[in-house]
């Protein structure tokens, strides 16, 4: 088992060294240049359309509100990655680490504004009236070639569906162990894996609907918990704030040296961190998207921008700050519990507590995420009534399973397995980049006109695949008395 882990690792490093991460920062930095920068220019625009509500006609229809939309992508992003992952980057990479995350996401936010703009676009609307999309569909509808949206679809609901989600279950039963039974009782672990298992299955056999209402309160809940914990901590350590981006910028270019990261190690585990809390271009947060009722594909491509921003400046951010700000004693620590005793030596024993809490909202929220993407990408796939309900059991087994392993190599598989759905997705987004450009441009136009943008599909001529933008018939008039 060693040995196959060590060689999954040799190659992943492989392939995210020098293929996956020279393609997704050049990939960000051709969207930013096409879109002028539209991650920066339009951010004002993002959080007025957070709030924006669902179209009377789709009242009805069991399709998402765009905030609803945006907490189950957040829900996915918003993850163990930002409190283990961060800590586990300033470990490997020094405070510069942190830098090049904020680089990532100030880039990646490009990809993400294409990727969801275009799985609003090419989305369609199931027989239970809500809608699904994302890289699967624009791949078939856009480029059509359905052949690569099946190898996406496997690819994801393996990935998320049930790798990410055996992680995530193993993850709570690590964290919340240690508090409940101090990690000593061999009955906890099957005992809370049963008891996550039954808590995710009242979710996801409620449908997208009540995953987006369950998202709608976990994530605000546990983003203000764990950011009231972040900002205590900074409050008490405030005179180490200037070092810490004295740090933080002088790490990044080698003026400053910490925790033995060099330059190359920090922009690695940065940028890779970064690409896993965000997840910009992988594809993943599209298949949210879709499900909102917008009228305008470009108002779901801003809002999930602002989800980019929202998890590693905000989230991640702020766990540098905790780590960097108490300055605590490595000691082999480079995760969930660099964070954790971080946390306890400026707030004390409680707040280890408090933090066990907050991993298992992530935790929790992430696994109905990663549960959705597997249930889109189904539908795209097949139609037949029994491969949804057979893929909720199987996902609560894995849950149940994860909860008791080891996933040492599921981890290091899931990364391969990542690389390679973000490296399909970005070869897609590329060549309709052009699309989500001319989306943007017809957007602004209505806008400056001092219009609610409306976006039907007779504005671009030319376009195919699109189902869901069709103009409204004319209503047919009645004839006039003679």
């Amino acid at each position: 088992m060693d040995t196959l882990d060590t060689v999954i690792v040799d190659v992943n490093d492989v392939f995210w060294t020098y293929l996956l991460i020279p393609l997704v920062v050049g990939a960000g930095l051709w969207f930013t240049l096409r879109s002028k920068g539209v991650q920066l220019r339009l951010l004002p625009e993002m959080l007025r359309l957070l709030t924006e509500k669902k179209r009377p006609e789709d009242d009805d229809a069991k399709s998402v509100s765009s905030f609803g939309a945006f907490t189950i992508s957040a829900a996915a992003r918003v993850g163990t990655g930002n409190i283990a992952g961060v800590a586990t980057a300033i470990t490997l990479g020094g405070a510069g680490a942190v830098f090049w995350m904020w680089a990532m996401a100030l880039v990646g936010a490009a990809s993400a504004f294409v990727e969801s703009a275009l799985a609003q676009l090419y989305k369609v609307r199931g027989e239970d009236g809500s809608f699904r999309g994302g890289p699967a569909y624009y791949m078939q509808r856009a480029l059509g070639k359905r052949w690569l949206g099946l190898v996406f679809a496997v690819i994801i609901t393996l990935t998320f569906g049930f790798v990410f989600n055996a992680v995530q279950s193993n993850t709570i039963v690590a964290v919340t162990g240690g508090s409940v039974s101090g990690g000593e009782e061999s009955w906890f672990a099957p005992v809370a894996g049963i008891a996550v298992a039954v808590l995710l299955g009242l979710v996801i056999f409620g449908g997208v609907r009540r995953i987006a209402s369950v998202t709608q309160l976990l994530v605000p809940v546990m983003a203000v918990l764990y950011l009231v914990l972040g900002l205590a901590v900074v409050v008490l350590n405030i005179s180490e704030v200037p070092g810490v981006f004295l740090d933080i910028v002088g790490g990044a270019f080698g003026v400053r040296e910490v925790a033995g990261g060099a330059v190359g190690a920090a922009i690695q585990n940065g940028i890779r961190r970064g690409m896993f809390s965000n997840e910009a271009g992988l594809g993943s947060a599209p298949n949210a998207s879709a499900t909102a009722a917008v009228s305008h594909p470009v108002k779901q491509g801003l809002v999930q921008t602002l989800g980019v921003f929202f998890d590693t400046l905000l989230i991640c951010s702020m766990t540098a700050f905790i780590i960097l700000s108490s300055n605590p004693s490595l000691d082999g620590r480079q995760g969930a519990d660099l964070t954790q005793s971080a946390l306890q030596s400026t707030l004390g024993d409680w707040a280890g507590h408090v933090l066990t809490v907050v991993v298992f909202m992530l935790c929790f929220s992430t696994l109905i995420g990663n549960y959705y993407y597997g249930e889109s990408n189904l539908g795209f796939m097949t139609s037949n009534r029994w491969v949804l309900p057979s893929y909720r059991v199987l996902v609560l087994v894995t849950v149940f399973l994860g909860a008791m392993g080891s996933v040492s190599v599921v981890w290091n598989l899931a990364d391969v397995f990542m690389g390679m759905m973000a490296l399909v997705n970005l070869l897609a987004i590329l060549p309709l980049s052009a699309i989500a450009v001319r989306l943007l441009v017809d957007y602004q136009e209505q806008r400056s006109a001092g219009l609610n943008p409306v976006f039907t599909v007779d504005r671009l001529p030319g376009l195919k695949g699109v189902e869901c933008w069709e103009a409204p018939k004319a209503p047919v008039r009645p004839a006039e008395p003679v």
